[in-house]
């Protein structure tokens, strides 16, 4: 089955828009794709962090420990 996309907000400092906004220009793709895709590197990043997979257990653990309560 597959998921619905949703939509989010985000705030950018004038800055950050800028820049997203001249990488998208430049790579000529929408700004939506180059978020998408930062965001796909970013979590591929974090899944392959130790610590972030410690806490990622630790944060189940405790799930599982309220669902058994």
């Amino acid at each position: 089955m597959v998921k619905p996309a949703k939509a989010m907000t985000i705030r950018l400092s004038a800055e950050q828009a800028e820049q997203l906004e001249l990488v998208a220009a430049v790579d000529d793709q929408p700004v939506s794709d180059v978020i998408r895709a930062a965001i796909s590197k970013h979590v591929e990043t974090r899944r392959k962090d130790e610590a972030f997979q410690k806490g990622l257990r630790e944060r189940i653990s405790r799930a599982q420990d309220l669902l058994d309560s």
